[in-house]
């Protein structure tokens, strides 16, 4: 059994690395990314509204049904937005990792799913900063937890890059095919991957490549 101070190394260098992946990726979008000074905080709580809607349970007047995986998947965007907060302007990415599993290992209880969505968005809002203390409650309440995170951290990450060699930006990427979103598709790749492969990254990137479509329909 990991001793907590093992498992708290293992979680700083796991992200660590998410850390530096977000740098890198944020780099590949805008170059100059630092002095753009970009709103995450708003993408933060416009995600938890999308959030909120595959958790599902709000919406009185209607059914809705509760997915997990795509639950999951809103969560780890927005993990993205966040870590994009907190990259230290001297890419000190280990120093900036303590900090982030501190606050994630002094997580309060849970106040109910939908109630933590809305105190992530209501820190976003009003203090334009990330609540990363809300994250694991949140994904506590969907059996789910940091390893999780970092794997399909990791596996959204490299959609995001498949993205944008693909077109995102010029609006020729195909996000949806063969009737299902990519996101969808990644759930699927990731189900029969192993995140602690050491070619865990390129892999993903191969197989959503082997799924999408080399010519628009």
């Amino acid at each position: 059994m990991k001793s907590k101070e093992s498992a708290r190394s293992l979680m700083i260098a796991k992200t660590a690395v998410m850390l530096e992946m977000q740098d890198g990726m944020n780099a590949r979008v805008d170059h100059d990314w630092r002095e753009r000074e970009r709103e995450w905080y708003r993408a933060i709580w416009i995600e938890c509204a999308e959030l909120m809607d595959h958790y599902g349970g709000w919406k009185w007047w209607k059914r809705s049904q509760q997915d997990v995986e795509q639950v999951m998947l809103e969560v780890v965007d927005i993990w993205h937005f966040g870590l994009s907060m907190r990259i230290s302007p001297d890419r000190g990415h280990t120093a900036a990792a303590e900090r982030i599993v501190d606050e994630w290992l002094g997580a309060e209880d849970s106040q109910g799913f939908l109630c933590d969505v809305e105190r992530l968005a209501g820190v976003a809002l009003r203090e334009k900063t990330f609540l990363i203390a809300v994250i694991p409650t949140l994904l506590n309440n969907i059996g789910r937890g940091f390893d999780d995170l970092y794997r399909a951290y990791v596996g959204k990450n490299v959609l995001n890059y498949f993205r944008q060699d693909h077109g995102y930006r010029d609006g020729t990427y195909l996000k949806i095919w063969d009737g299902r979103e990519d996101n969808e598709h990644l759930v699927d790749i990731l189900s029969v991957l192993d995140a602690d492969d050491p070619t865990y990254r390129d892999r993903v990137y191969t197989e959503l490549a082997r799924a999408y479509p080399q010519t628009p329909d």
